[in-house]
């Protein structure tokens, strides 16, 4: 399956991000509804992510974890 890469800003750092497209549609969908920005959700998930664990994991991680809890 092939990524797709978004480029955003990360705590004042451009940044890319590179995930399957189901998971930026579930990413999208989080950050509606919880009424955020794309680049606020994915800071979030940045700053609680282990120092150790990729961002692109994380992100992946997060995605499951909302469509498990909804």
């Amino acid at each position: 399956m092939a990524l797709t890469k978004r480029s955003l800003a990360l705590h004042g750092h451009r940044t890319s991000l590179a995930l399957e497209p189901e998971f930026w549609a579930v990413i999208d969908q989080a950050a509606r509804d919880r009424e955020l920005s794309l680049a606020s959700l994915i800071a979030e998930i940045d700053d609680n992510r282990d120092p150790d664990d990729a961002l692109s994991s994380s992100v992946r991680i997060y995605a499951l974890a909302y469509v498990q809890n909804h």
